[in-house]
């Protein structure tokens, strides 16, 4: 406010608001359910096929996830075509989890969901200074309680959660046991994201208790 020329400044950002408003509402008309797009602060973004490692974590996560939350009947978990909507940008991330108040109103034909309690991103080159910045600012700005960043290359997994208005690394391994704030009997060895064997070894103690 101490600007002379902030009356001129919201003006100008309030037109540049509207040009992104429109080109976001365009987004929605192309948008391919058999292509991975977000729109990212003003820009569609087309993200590349990813290499098998990034698919086997997601996947290894997603299983353990779904399992959980389906057999304790505590929401839905969304697997990498889940759209994101948030007040400027829309994702697509690789897991999110809605627990059951959010994902009560969910419908059968929805296409665009509102913010997760929980996000969990595999990073690869072309998406990690998306993840570990704008993701991470905007999911902490729309209150998403706990977001996981898995790196299949270095085979570790970071774990924040939202303290306040910003995140904390409650997390940084490759080894030993990862447990959820939002879901908190969730709990998973981290080899479990990355090796197969560990993981349905896993999935069959959640199964069979």
């Amino acid at each position: 406010m101490q600007m002379p020329d902030a009356v001129l400044f919201a003006q100008r950002l309030e037109s540049a608001l509207e040009a992104e408003k429109q080109k976001r509402l365009h987004f929605y008309e192309i948008v391919d359910e058999n292509k991975k797009m977000e729109f990212i602060n003003g820009e569609i973004v087309f993200h590349s096929p990813v290499k098998l490692k990034h698919n086997k974590a997601t996947g290894s996560v997603y299983t353990l996830l779904k399992a959980f939350v389906a057999k304790n009947q505590l929401g839905f978990v969304g697997v990498e075509k889940i759209m994101v909507s948030l007040t400027r940008n829309d994702y697509e991330p690789d897991i999110c989890f809605f627990g059951s108040e959010k994902a009560a109103g969910f419908v059968k034909d929805q296409m665009r969901f509102p913010a997760p309690d929980m996000v969990v991103e595999i990073i690869s080159d072309s998406t990690e200074k998306i993840d570990r910045e704008t993701k991470f600012q905007d999911y902490s700005a729309h209150n998403v309680a706990e977001y996981w960043i898995i790196d299949p290359e270095k085979e570790t997994v970071e774990q924040y959660f939202l303290q306040g208005e910003s995140y904390e690394l409650l997390l940084k391994s490759g080894n030993g046991e990862i447990s959820s704030v939002v879901l908190p009997d969730f709990q998973i060895p981290v080899r479990a994201i990355f090796d197969e064997q560990k993981n349905l070894e896993t999935l069959s103690a959640y199964l069979a208790k």
